[in-house]
């Protein structure tokens, strides 16, 4: 199914990934380590292209633009 993503630029989207594409590792304690595999892209939408989506999120008082491939893309939650 084709869609036409124009009709969302400026709205926040959830994009579930078919990928991990990270992973965060961080250590509790020695018995019970937690370990997270990334699956999910959160941000507003600033464009759409024939290949995929770019994404806006600030993280950490920055700014980041982030390509998503359709290919890459399960599911997608719009806000």
């Amino acid at each position: 199914m084709k869609m036409n993503w124009d009709n969302y630029i400026g709205q926040t989207l959830n994009v579930t990934m078919y990928e991990n594409y990270g992973v965060v590792h961080t250590t509790e304690s020695k018995d019970h380590p937690t370990f997270y595999e990334i699956v999910f892209k959160t941000g507003k939408l600033i464009q759409s292209f024939d290949d995929g989506l770019l994404l806006e999120s600030n993280r950490d008082d920055r700014q980041y633009q982030i390509y998503v491939p359709y290919s890459s893309i399960k599911c997608v939650e719009i806000f």
